[in-house]
């Protein structure tokens, strides 16, 4: 079955959407929603604790869908855009989730679900020791980072990272990642 964005993207547009964009992910974009959100977590004067994981939450995918989103080819560009991805704030009850998306690579899907997997497979201690040794060890990658954004989102919120691949054609596969802050 053949991936549908305009389905995806309304079945993550239910309930109380704080945000919902799909487009080009920019630098000045990033800046933007941050405020925008920060503005809003303070207009509905939501409980610090939560404030500074969501919006922790939200630096961190932003980063990766800014630093790790490839440059799609044109047969996909054409549909979308070059730097594409999905970043979709609900709140539902007493726990917010953030929904982020863009297309990957098969060839690098499979790497994506094993860093996950292997950060949700960690108890709340080894998340903290695998930071710590990362932090101390890792060098930078040619992208700028040293590894550090989905773990520190499964540290930072306590709980596991969802995530799903939709196939898209041969090449690519289109990656959506949930993560809950409560």
């Amino acid at each position: 079955m053949q991936f549908n964005f305009d389905d995806y993207y309304k079945g993550l547009n239910k309930g109380n959407v704080l945000m919902a964009y799909h487009g080009n992910i920019t630098a000045e974009w990033i800046n933007g929603v941050l405020e925008s959100i920060e503005s809003k977590l303070d207009s509905a004067n939501e409980d610090p604790k939560i404030k500074k994981k969501l919006y922790n939450v939200l630096v961190e995918g932003l980063q990766n869908l800014f630093h790790h989103v490839d440059d799609l080819p044109d047969e996909i560009a054409n549909l979308f855009t070059k730097k594409f991805g999905v970043v979709v704030i609900t709140k539902d009850c007493n726990k917010y989730i953030v929904s982020l998306g863009n297309f990957v690579e098969h060839s690098k899907a499979q790497y994506l679900k094993d860093k996950i997997d292997k950060i949700n497979s960690l108890t709340e201690e080894e998340l903290k020791d695998m930071y710590k040794f990362i932090l101390n060890h890792q060098k930078l990658s040619a992208k700028g980072g040293g590894g550090l954004g989905l773990l520190d989102m499964a540290r930072k919120t306590g709980n596991k990272l969802e995530y799903t691949f939709y196939q898209f054609n041969s090449n690519y596969m289109f990656f959506n990642l949930n993560v809950t802050i409560n």
